[in-house]
C-alpha cells in the first residue's frame, strides 16, 4: 500500500528485526509516513542494538529499546510488565496507525511476540494508549512444517514489488547481518498481511476469540 498522505505511525515490536521482517514493506513503501519504532527487548544487547539504531536512521525514523528479558528459556514475564514497559517507552501521544505482533505471533512459538501483541491490545482498550486503527501482524508457519507465510484471509494482504523486497531483504541480510541460510533471511517475507482493528473492541474480540 502506498499512500500519499503523511500518517503518524508506532510500530511496537518484541525484537529488533521484528519490525523489519513483518511490517518492512510497509515502511519502505511510505517513506511519507512519521515512524516511532519501538524494541521491548535486547537494549543492553550492544551488536543488536547498534544495527537497530543503524536501520531507525536508514528509515528516516525515530525509535527506542527496552530490555525486557529475552533469555533463551523464555519464562512468561508479568502483562502489568509488559504494558508499563511499553508505556514507559512510547510517546504519550495520539497516533493515527499502530502496528504489532498478533496476541498469537507470527510462528510457532515466541512469549515475547504474543505477550507483546496482547499488551498493545490491553492497553488500548484500556484507553493508555491513543490510535486510529491498530494492525497486527497476520503470518503463521502451520506449526514449524514451513517458514512464516502471509495469512491469506486477512483485511490487508500485499505482495511486495521486487525492488521493495529486495530492499527489505537488505535490511536483514547486510543491516542487520543476519547469514543468507539464516532463518531470518530465509523467512522475510515476500507478501505482508495484516489483521486491522478500527476500534479497541474489535481488537479485542481478536484477543478473546
Amino acid at each position: 500500500m502506498k499512500s500519499k498522505a503523511s500518517r503518524t505511525v508506532a510500530i511496537i515490536v518484541a525484537h529488533p528485526d521484528d519490525e523489519i521482517l513483518w511490517a518492512g514493506g510497509i515502511i519502505l513503501n511510505n517513506p511519507q509516513w512519521q515512524y516511532f519504532i519501538t524494541s521491548l527487548c535486547r537494549k543492553n544487547d550492544e551488536d543488536r542494538s547498534a544495527k537497530f539504531y543503524k536501520v531507525i536512521k536508514i528509515l528516516n525514523a525515530q525509535g527506542i529499546m527496552g530490555n525486557l528479558d529475552d533469555e533463551p528459556e523464555q519464562k512468561p514475564l508479568n502483562a502489568i510488565q509488559v504494558e508499563q514497559k511499553i508505556l514507559d517507552l512510547l510517546p504519550n501521544k495520539h497516533f493515527d496507525l499502530i502496528i504489532t505482533h498478533s496476541p498469537f505471533g507470527e510462528y510457532t512459538k515466541h512469549l515475547r511476540h504474543e505477550e507483546a501483541g496482547r499488551a498493545v491490545i490491553t492497553l488500548w482498550n484500556k484507553g493508555k494508549i491513543a490510535t486510529n486503527k491498530l494492525w497486527a501482524f497476520a503470518y503463521e508457519d502451520g506449526n514449524k512444517n514451513y517458514f512464516p507465510k502471509a495469512i491469506e484471509n486477512t483485511p490487508y494482504l500485499e505482495t511486495l514489488k521486487k525492488e521493495i523486497w529486495n530492499k527489505k531483504y537488505n535490511l536483514i541480510t547486510e543491516t542487520y547481518g543476519f547469514e543468507k541460510n539464516s532463518w531470518e533471511a530465509k523467512t522475510t517475507p515476500k507478501t505482508e498481511a495484516f489483521w486491522v482493528f478500527n476500534n479497541p473492541n474489535e481488537a479485542n474480540m481478536f484477543l478473546n476469540k
